[in-house]
């Protein structure tokens, strides 16, 4: 057997039982196969040929990446390397996002700099105050952020030259930077606040919570518990792999579109309930149940498929997933700092259960990140509707590491998948009197 396995070539030997003809594809790095290999197996030389057929991109590559590691079954989750687990107790979100960015930690004079490119950029045109006035006071928070984003492309024409690498350097260092004050700004609108502009002597957390939470002239001093918390949970969302958005960053930006426009698409992508969103539902589903007497009449719910358990379960992760289990630790700080959420006893029970119950186990619905992390940002005094754009500010510097790296990709072009066409035969056209 064992001289068997030696004499093994890295190749897939297809047979096509209509033609009686097999064909050799080769195996990359393992466990990789081409798609476009299987394009000539034909019947006729004339036919398109194999093409597989996979909705939802569920067992598809559709890219090669150097920026995040997930190992789903054993609860795995790095960035260039570095396990989460160390970034997040360890590093800062601007040390983290210049490694994601560029690949490497940076030492300390590479820090600087970028921390101080950072701090420049964090104002944005007068002109952008002004749209975000013009939205109603009950806008969503996320439908603001998107349409100031994209408003961005307008004030920097530069941004078309995105195969110059200094400018795309640039660029990315803008938006990094701007998105803590378009948030700002749009936190103030929905609370008929006055604007509050960047300090820049703050950190990147602090003063994004400066910009949100200052009243008047008086100094506003974040807790340094609550900075922190921020920090990480920023390190904790920076980037995800190819995820829904991550993916639309990508397929937007390979028709060479400029970052602020790709970028306000990925935006829209994570604003969708079954991904940005996710947190929120889990606050809404703690709130209706309301009392831990509650939880034994809302898991006969779940297992009778007549309630959903938001905030378990993972499309990735088929164990803990590793970001929980850092959320949850925060989470006990924040509470000391802020008073225990009353519907932290909720969570704790579900997750026991859900820990516990063969049904939950067996399934691999444990905690994801969005279980713990809606209550942290409600205990800190952020809105509901305010959850995606906290997401969406650190998710930011991954989207913009994955769209960089589709540039420079030169396997990658314009992204154009292949459909299984199921409309009607070719038909001739009936005028309108003989339908």
């Amino acid at each position: 057997m064992a001289d068997k396995v030696s004499d093994a070539k890295d190749t897939l030997t297809v047979r096509d039982n209509r033609t009686d003809r097999e064909y050799e594809i080769d195996i990359h790095e393992g466990d990789v196969v081409k798609a476009m290999d299987f394009r000539q197996i034909k019947v006729k030389d004339e036919d398109f040929g194999i093409m597989s057929y996979d909705p939802s991109f569920s067992n598809t590559a559709s890219t090669r990446s150097s920026i995040t590691f997930i190992d789903g079954a054993n609860g795995i989750l790095e960035y260039r390397g570095y396990p989460i687990e160390q970034l997040a107790e360890k590093s800062t979100f601007l040390e983290v996002s210049y490694l994601i960015l560029r690949g490497e930690l940076p030492n300390k004079s590479e820090l600087d700099e970028f921390t101080g490119t950072i701090t420049n950029h964090t104002y944005v045109h007068e002109n952008i105050k002004t749209l975000m006035n013009s939205f109603r006071y009950d806008a969503h928070a996320m439908s603001m952020l998107i349409s100031g984003v994209a408003a961005l492309n307008t004030f920097y024409p530069e941004d078309k030259s995105i195969r110059d690498p200094d400018y795309r350097w640039l660029q990315i260092q803008r938006v990094v930077a701007k998105m803590p004050t378009l948030a700002g700004l749009v936190y103030r609108h929905h609370r008929g606040l006055p604007r509050v502009y960047p300090e820049n002597e703050l950190s990147y957390t602090a003063n994004f919570l400066n910009m949100l939470f200052r009243i008047g002239v008086r100094e506003y001093k974040p807790n340094p518990v609550l900075e922190r918390a921020l920090d990480v949970l920023f390190i904790l969302h920076a980037d995800h792999e190819q995820n829904c958005s991550a993916t639309t960053m990508r397929v937007i930006g390979s028709a060479r579109t400029d970052p602020y426009s790709a970028l306000a698409g990925a935006m829209g992508a994570l604003f969708g309930p079954l991904h940005g969103g996710a947190n929120e539902a889990v606050l809404r589903m703690l709130r209706r149940i309301n009392s831990v007497d509650n939880i034994p009449s809302f898991m006969d719910g779940v297992k009778n498929k007549k309630e959903r358990l938001m905030g378990f379960g993972h499309r990735v992760y088929k164990a803990y997933d590793p970001r929980a289990s850092i959320i949850k630790r925060t989470a006990d700080e924040v509470f000391e700092v802020t008073g225990r959420n009353r519907l932290l006893d909720i969570a704790l029970e579900l997750e026991k259960i859900a820990l516990e119950d063969e049904y939950f186990v067996s399934r691999n619905l444990y905690p994801n990140v969005d279980f713990y992390s809606g209550l942290i940002y409600q205990s800190m005094g952020f809105p509901v509707e305010m959850f995606p754009v906290l997401f969406a500010i650190p998710r930011t510097v991954g989207w913009l590491a994955q769209w960089e790296e589709m540039l420079e990709d030169n396997e990658q072009r314009i992204s154009r998948p292949r459909q299984v066409f199921t409309g009607k035969p070719r038909r001739d056209f009936v005028p309108i009197e003989s339908r």
